[in-house]
């Protein structure tokens, strides 16, 4: 738990479980390790709510990332059909989840999402 303030990083509910994202793998399947005690001198806490929208915040920032490298004619893996379709999947998923949640998220907004979506489906993947 956060010892200085004892709250979500996100929402700053307080007296409830907290829990540090540190190791796993981002969308594409790529190791990460965002909360490393030797690299972050400043780690968030976050409620189980809060930590799931943090998980689609970073699986939304992992395919915008790679929408953009494919518009920009650079490596993607979006450039496999398959992965094309499920970063889709994945954004719709994501959409249903931000607006069935109970709280709005501090951490994404179901309208961004949306904006992306709208990106990929007008995005052709090369053959």
């Amino acid at each position: 738990m956060d010892s200085a303030s004892g709250s979500c990083s996100a929402c700053g509910a307080t007296g409830i479980a907290l829990m540090k994202l540190s190791l796993g793998k981002d969308f594409f399947g790529r190791t990460y390790d965002r909360l490393s005690p030797s690299t972050d001198q400043n780690p968030q806490w976050y409620c189980e709510s809060c930590s799931v929208q943090k998980n689609l915040q970073r699986d939304f920032r992992d395919i915008t990332a790679e929408i953009d490298k494919l518009g920009a004619g650079q490596g993607s893996h979006l450039s496999a059909p398959d992965e094309f379709q499920r970063a889709g999947l994945r954004l719709r998923e994501i959409i249903a989840l931000l607006d069935a949640a109970e709280k709005r998220s501090s951490l994404l907004a179901s309208d961004e999402v949306k904006r992306l979506l709208e990106r990929l489906n007008i995005m052709t993947i090369p053959v």
